[in-house]
């Protein structure tokens, strides 16, 4: 019998992640934007667009199935606050795989086959078909190294890779294409690439609101039209 879903916990891994959220945002925004000068010599960087369903790229349906309720309990929707699979983490993932992760895509393939082997073992399901319960419970295994049958990527080195690109996926630019509608950066109050913060700005501990959230995006339109 799955144990009920605790709602607590939701807000506990929230709580967590929003913690670590803004630095990490301010991080990824400024690689972004480092990358986008580099690329100026060559033209406007162009706005990452992966397919109507959010993956394709790189993963197949089953794998894209996976990820998608994984990445969404790393960071769940809450009443009036989009999680990971409305923010777009899955399509971020699935290009930066089939882009600039190039690299990682064995383990993501072998890392995604001993998940579904540990949850057939342990539950008779594969990830996606577990409740969420269950799928807490299998990301704290991970988590803690204590999911079995994994050799490369071990289970922690997994879980590790996963959280690190949601966040990207999460606070990474939309230009990369997660953070869908600035979704991310909305929930911890991130201004986005203010090309221009006052002193008041730097020193103030309230949330920016002197204008709109930025993107490098809207930049590059703005540059092109200056």
């Amino acid at each position: 019998m799955s144990k009920p879903h605790d709602d607590k916990h939701d807000e506990t891994r929230r709580a967590f992640l929003v913690g670590t959220a803004l630095g990490a945002a301010t991080s990824l925004v400024t690689e972004a934007r480092a990358q986008d000068h580099a690329h100026a010599a060559t033209g406007p960087v162009p706005h990452a667009m992966g397919p109507a369903d959010g993956h394709g790229a790189f993963f197949n349906d089953d794998d894209a199935a996976t990820m998608a309720a994984f990445t969404e309990r790393l960071w769940p929707a809450a009443p009036g606050r989009p999680g990971a699979t409305e923010i777009g983490v899955l399509n971020y993932i699935d290009l930066a795989l089939a882009g600039a992760y190039t690299d990682q895509q064995d383990f993501y393939r072998r890392g995604l086959a001993q998940l579904d082997a540990y949850c057939q073992s342990a539950h008779g399901k594969p990830f996606a078909r577990l409740d969420v319960a269950m799928q807490d419970d299998t990301i704290r295994a991970l988590e803690q190294g204590k999911a079995t049958g994994f050799t490369w990527p071990t289970a922690q080195a997994f879980f590790n890779t996963v959280r690190t690109h949601t966040m990207e996926g999460l606070f990474a630019d939309p230009i990369y294409g997660g953070n869908k509608d600035f979704a991310g950066w909305r929930q911890i109050s991130f201004p986005g690439a203010q090309p221009v913060f006052t002193a008041a700005d730097m020193q103030s501990r309230d949330a920016f609101t002197r204008g709109p959230i930025i993107g490098l995006q809207a930049q590059a339109d703005q540059a092109r039209r200056g």
